[in-house]
């Protein structure tokens, strides 16, 4: 079945074919008919398969028939999101859906100040794809009634819980109308998962779980070698320099971690950004904005920032370091491969990290293929990368002497 065949808007029909969009998903095709009728659905599905817009499309829908005019009447739909940057990205897929409908989308999260989005939401808006901390902050101050609102959407759920956004999520529940539809999404399941799903929907909401055997996707090559954990910038460095036009996103487990990666890269005059949850707002959207434009094409960032971002065109995914989940090694590598595309994703596994690889092995339900290095190749990575260190330090030199040259000139100028 193809979208345009979907009893859905023929604006939305048009925006979709100018997405490239013709086909749906599996998560696609199982939810979009229940949510249409206005069922609760509970959807499981993994990371990269279109969840978003299981959801976004037929949310624009109704509310888009619903309306005699662009003039929102109050805000129809709340979509909860666990982070700033999630919501961004999944509020701009709504917009790119409701184009040319009666429609009127807004993104709101922390970090910014309020001004303009408090003029937006003076102005009507129908969804607001929120964090909870500003949600929280703007309702309390009577600018986003919830009265009026008939969907609620709980999206990467298990991201919020552990996030620690359960009560949060029951304090909103207190707010809104009991008469309302709930959609509840989820790239896992657990037991804790479960629970708060079950509270949330109605008895007869519809379920929906696609789980492969294989949780990584199809469309993403993975596979680990083994490094020393203080080799891992030269291999990292080698790598980028025999890909010189690849956009790679690579793991770090702490912040100190991420900088201290960018720093070494850029030693070797190597581009990078750096993109982790202690940076202000402002800094982490013109990142984002530099990879996804390809201005730069090394992105190095920690699991919490960019759990569930979809950014275009990643050809590689390279964990520097193994994640202490297993279960992020999934999150991580869905960052490639997405949309139809195929993606590599490499691990960098030193001795102590071995236990961490068998949790991982272990939630796959496989083994991952190892990339052999062998003896010889390993010394050469390690002495090439500092012959390359050492002229770029000898560049370096240079160009300060040079910068010192000048300014002696420019002070003696002065002088006279």
């Amino acid at each position: 079945m193809r979208f345009d065949q979907y009893p859905i808007a023929e604006e939305i029909k048009q925006n979709l074919a100018a997405l490239g969009w013709r086909r749906p998903t599996d998560i696609q095709y199982k939810a979009i008919p229940p949510i249409l009728n206005g069922e609760d659905v509970l959807a499981v599905a993994q990371t990269g398969t279109g969840k978003t817009a299981a959801f976004a499309i037929p949310i624009v829908h109704q509310l888009h028939v619903a309306k005699r005019s662009a003039r929102s009447t109050g805000v129809r739909c709340v979509v909860l999101e666990p982070t700033r940057e999630l919501a961004i990205q999944i509020a701009g897929v709504f917009q790119s859906l409701a184009r040319h409908t009666r429609v009127r989308v807004l993104d709101l999260f922390g970090g910014v100040e309020q001004t303009s989005q408090v003029a937006r939401l003076l102005k009507g808006v129908d969804v607001v794809v929120a964090t909870p901390g500003r949600l929280f902050d703007l309702h309390a101050q009577g600018y986003v009634p919830l009265d009026t609102v008939s969907i609620l959407a709980i999206d990467e759920a298990d991201r919020m819980l552990q996030l620690g956004f359960l009560q949060d999520i029951q304090d909103l529940l207190k707010r809104l109308p009991s008469r309302r539809q709930t959609l509840f999404f989820s790239a896992t399941i657990d037991a804790d998962i479960k629970r708060l799903a079950y509270s949330l929907v109605r008895g007869n909401a519809i379920r929906i779980q696609i789980s492969p055997q294989d949780p990584v996707s199809k469309n993403v090559q993975h596979a680990v070698v083994f490094v020393g954990i203080d080799h891992k910038r030269f291999f990292l460095e080698r790598f980028l320099r025999e890909h010189p036009q690849a956009k790679v996103l690579a793991f770090v487990r702490t912040r100190v971690r991420a900088e201290r990666v960018q720093k070494a890269m850029e030693r070797v005059g190597l581009q990078a950004l750096c993109l982790h949850g202690a940076q202000n707002q402002p800094l982490r959207l013109q990142t984002l904005e530099q990879f996804r434009s390809g201005t730069v094409h090394l992105l190095i960032a920690t699991d919490v920032s960019a759990r569930g971002i979809d950014i275009p065109g990643v050809d590689y995914v390279i964990n520097y370091d193994l994640p202490d989940v297993a279960e992020n090694y999934v999150h991580r590598v869905g960052r490639t491969g997405r949309g139809g595309r195929k993606g590599q994703a490499l691990s960098f596994c030193s001795p102590e990290e071995l236990p961490l690889l068998r949790r991982i092995e272990t939630y796959l339900g496989k083994k991952i293929a190892v990339l052999d290095i062998d003896e010889g190749t390993y010394e050469e990575t390690l002495r090439l990368s500092e012959d390359v260190s050492d002229k770029w330090r000898d560049v370096m030199s240079e160009i300060e002497a040079a910068e010192e040259w000048f300014e002696k000139k420019r002070k003696k100028k002065k002088g006279n």
